[in-house]
């Protein structure tokens, strides 16, 4: 999975439509494998992170869980810990 592409589900509050639209965006351009298509694909490429976002909001509208929601700020500060303990030289 795209580094990029964070977990969505179980957060309060629930996660923006930006950021559902993001990870939309970065599930795109990883299947195509084109950060910026050609203005040919431009609209085939805009049409699929609309709908990759709509599968995910409805998706992240009908998951449920009995775990309490997750943290934003302790969630971002572990990754960024990963990062640092990865990126470490």
């Amino acid at each position: 999975m795209c580094r990029n592409i964070h977990t969505l589900h179980n957060f309060d509050p629930t996660a923006t439509e930006e950021e559902i639209r993001a990870a939309a965006l970065q599930y795109v351009r990883k299947v195509s494998g084109s950060t910026k298509p050609s203005q040919a694909n431009g609209a085939a490429f805009e049409r699929a992170v609309e709908a990759v976002a709509r599968a995910t909001a409805e998706l992240l509208d009908e998951l449920v869980t009995s775990a309490p929601p997750k943290d934003r700020e302790l969630e971002a500060a572990k990754r960024r810990e990963r990062g640092l303990k990865r990126f470490a030289a």
